[in-house]
């Protein structure tokens, strides 16, 4: 599955973030993660878990600079890593 189509559908399950964000703000929050997750991923595997908190930080502060309900952003993260 595309990344991008991933990361759409996970902001989109929301109802809340439907009803607040345009359409247009949902593609640049897909755009935006996927663009952060491609340059941030890694093969090693020592390092998985502080890559996880990397990303999940990075996601996090993604989802709240356009203001993503508060309310399901953990379940969005959660589905996008």
């Amino acid at each position: 599955m595309n990344v991008i189509c991933l990361c759409g559908n996970a902001l989109a399950n929301n109802e809340s973030a439907m009803r607040e964000l345009t359409n247009e703000t949902l593609k640049k929050i897909a755009h935006e993660l996927t663009a952060n997750l491609r340059q941030n991923l890694i093969v090693d595997g020592s390092e998985r878990e502080s890559l996880r908190a990397k990303l999940r930080l990075m996601a996090v502060c993604i989802l709240r600079k356009y203001t993503y309900p508060p309310d399901s952003r953990n379940a969005v993260v959660e589905l996008v890593l």
